[in-house]
């Protein structure tokens, strides 16, 4: 076990070296300049040659790539992430105050797929091919297919005018302010557990009808146990080995999906950062924060590996 979770961690490490160099690449040649988006157009017609150098230059951006690149990994080891063009506050603080609050609606979303997902998998898997089965099919699909911007806006626009609800825009943890914080969390956190839950749903299903043939299942039948009891307590425990991978991996999804999820709902989490970094082409913030999300789904790729290899010890081995 020991020697798979350092080969795991080995390749995790190169995994985000990687990611990291081409994050600075993409923010290097994305189109457009950052003097122009600090200064706007006019402003950046008015400055000379020698003040744009000068500005480049205390940006750090005027330096050959490969020494930018490595003065960039110093500051992350350092812990100085550098500071937006619009805001006082740095990168690093950005992330400390508003990422609690995504954390909480993934983790919420994540607990919502399973809530709604597991329940219609197994009354899928006790009737397959009848009318329940067929219905909970077609609503995996829908919220498969719709966007969660969109649904999040109608969402949005339905509490607005069928009651006058806006959610608050203050908050930042459940144990300081598990009301306030639950209101701006909730929207985003179904809006986004819908669209897992389907995935989970879909998966629980084809892994229950796959154990459900397996020989000690039978045996269990033959025993004189219902097919409830039966799917519930031997079949289900196997089947969620799969599940638990897929989780893992949408939970990392959803940091991606939290951007428009947020923006939608209006919510000051790390997805509405982005919105507004890529928004006003902040560079800082837009490559400090890509570089944060690849490392999260890195490191809950390495976890749910690890938790796979602990429930099932043949992972091990591969």
């Amino acid at each position: 076990m020991f020697t798979y979770v350092l080969r795991r961690l080995l390749f995790g490490a190169l995994t985000v070296l990687g990611v990291s160099v081409v994050v600075f690449v993409i923010m290097r040649i994305l189109p457009g300049d950052p003097l122009v988006a600090i200064f706007g157009p006019d402003g950046f017609t008015r400055l000379t040659e020698e003040q744009r150098a000068g500005y480049m230059a205390e940006l750090g951006l005027s330096d050959p790539l490969p020494v930018q690149y490595l003065r960039w990994m110093g500051d992350i080891l350092r812990g100085e992430l550098g500071r937006s063009f619009f805001r006082s506050e740095s990168v690093a603080e950005m992330i400390l105050r508003r990422g609690p609050l995504t954390a909480q609606i993934a983790l919420l979303s994540v607990v919502l797929s399973w809530l709604v997902g597991i329940p219609v998998a197994l009354v899928s898997a006790l009737r397959p091919n009848s009318l329940a089965d067929n219905v909970a099919r077609v609503l995996s699909i829908l919220f498969l297919a719709v966007p969660g911007f969109w649904l999040g806006m109608l969402i949005v626009l339905g509490l607005l005018f069928a009651f006058g609800y806006r959610a608050p825009l203050t908050g930042a943890s459940l144990l300081s302010d598990p009301w306030t914080t639950l209101q701006m969390i909730i929207g985003p956190a179904i809006v986004l557990g819908l669209g897992q839950a389907a995935y989970v749903a879909r998966m629980a299903r084809s892994s229950l009808l796959e154990v459900i043939r397996e020989d000690y299942v039978r045996t269990a039948r033959a025993k004189g146990l219902n097919s409830r009891a039966v799917i519930v307590l031997h079949a289900l425990p196997n089947a969620l080995l799969p599940v638990v991978t897929l989780s893992g991996i949408l939970l990392g999804f959803v940091l991606a999906g939290s951007i428009p999820v947020e923006r939608a709902f209006g919510t000051p989490g790390l997805g509405y950062a982005m919105y507004t970094a890529v928004s006003e082409r902040d560079v800082f913030v837009m490559q400090n924060l890509v570089f944060l999300y690849a490392v999260v789904f890195v490191v809950l790729n390495i976890l749910v590996d690890v938790l796979n290899a602990w429930l099932d010890p043949r992972i091990r081995l591969r």
